[in-house]
């Protein structure tokens, strides 16, 4: 899946978990964009403009990109491609696309004005394909409890006591961005427990403080990998859970797994698979969950989840990309599919999707020109596209012309 974290060699040191996942670092780094990853277009090539959510949203999402971009620098550069774009220039992108929208203008006078008024980047996509491949991620629901129960025995841990994160740039300029995860004995640090390890530890809750506790141990998995969910909790208030740090153990695709056994073909893999063959095969369920050692510990939020700009994020409107490529809180267009669903909460059949988005995200799995993963939001549909949305498309950054300003 997509918000967990990835592996960095450190020299002669060790080999290391980067502990920034894709909704939930809170101070991106400054941006690195060539001129390779968004490539500039003449009018003659800007796309169609259509908004198969009638606008619906994208209104928030730029309000929240804004709040951003209010809190920087206004003299800080962003790359478009090879052209520098100010915090400030991005604002008035923003502001003057708000103005745009208030008239609801039909898709012809919208791209009128988007052809006289922006610049119009497209993403290099892969390298084999020129496509941008387009996932999805959702926030879970799960029914909980306060306290533990013989239906609510499946513990929501906050971060442990005794997990320490090292700063390696404290040590050298080399490992500027790096950190280390683990826990102290008294004379080093020691990689943290793994999954199997946590999951057997009876009295872990001394080390960790226990949020909630669920029924269901599979959507809790689901919930770790996500990284961000609600838990409803009866007569109490629903609470929101969000990413606070993993345990530093590598990531491990159990859907990759399965599929590798060959007990679930890999075009049929997705999240509602995976969750069928657990339900389904209950005597394999420690093995395979087991089989990835990395786990997220949680922390309790006011608001939805956020992404790793520090605003919420919206439903079909936040995008998550490579934030070495990409410059961030920027105004997108979209061109992929999605799916259409059925009476009996299955996917009866896919159709296009164009629409406008705004980047305020990224993820460890999210990398290169040619990646995409778009936020659904709750509920069977939010759950069913960020499911099954594996498809190639186009990606678009607009932003106003120079003399526009």
């Amino acid at each position: 899946m997509k918000r967990m974290t990835e592996y960095i060699r450190l020299g002669v040191l060790c080999t290391l978990l980067v502990a920034a996942g894709c909704t939930f670092q809170k101070t991106p780094p400054p941006v690195v964009v060539t001129s390779q990853t968004l490539i500039k277009l003449p009018v003659s090539a800007y796309p169609a403009l259509t908004d198969d959510m009638n606008y619906e949203g994208i209104d928030r999402a730029i309000h929240m990109s804004l709040t951003y971009l209010k809190k920087v620098p206004a003299d800080r550069v962003f790359m478009f491609g090879a052209d520098p774009c100010t915090a400030g220039h991005l604002i008035r992108s923003l502001e003057f696309f708000q103005k745009i929208l208030a008239s609801r203008p039909t898709p012809a006078e919208l791209s009128t004005v988007i052809q006289k008024h922006y610049q119009v980047y497209q993403a290099a996509g892969d390298a084999a394909t020129g496509k941008v491949l387009f996932t999805g991620y959702y926030e879970p629901i799960l029914k909980g409890s306060p306290v533990e129960t013989s239906t609510y025995k499946y513990p929501i841990y906050s971060r442990p006591d005794d997990l320490v994160t090292i700063e390696l740039s404290r040590f050298s300029p080399k490992f500027s961005g790096e950190t280390l995860i683990g826990r102290y004995t008294g004379k080093t640090v020691v990689p943290y427990y793994d999954r199997k390890d946590i999951d057997a530890k009876k009295d872990f809750r001394r080390r960790a403080r226990v949020l909630a506790w669920v029924d269901d141990r599979i959507g809790l998995f689901f919930l770790q990998i996500q990284g961000s969910g609600k838990i409803q909790m009866g007569a109490a208030p629903e609470i929101n859970v969000h990413y606070h740090i993993t345990n530093g153990r590598p990531y491990r695709s159990i859907g990759k797994i399965l599929v590798d056994e060959g007990k679930i073909p890999k075009e049929q893999v997705s999240m509602q698979s995976i969750r069928a063959y657990l339900k389904a095969h209950p005597q394999e369920m420690d093995t395979i969950l087991d089989a990835n050692p990395s786990y997220v510990f949680l922390k309790l939020e006011p608001d939805g989840p956020l992404g790793n700009l520090n605003v919420p994020l919206t439903p079909g409107r936040s995008v998550a990309v490579d934030k070495k490529c990409f410059p961030p809180a920027a105004l997108m267009y979209i061109q992929s599919q999605k799916p259409v669903m059925n009476d009996s909460g299955g996917i009866a059949s896919w159709e296009p999707l164009n629409r406008f988005a705004v980047n305020q995200d990224t993820g460890g799995a999210i990398t290169g020109a040619g990646r995409a993963d778009i936020f659904w939001g709750s509920g069977p549909y939010a759950e069913l596209a960020a499911g099954h949305l594996q498809h190639p498309g186009n990606m678009y950054f607009m932003v106003l012309k120079p003399d526009k300003s």
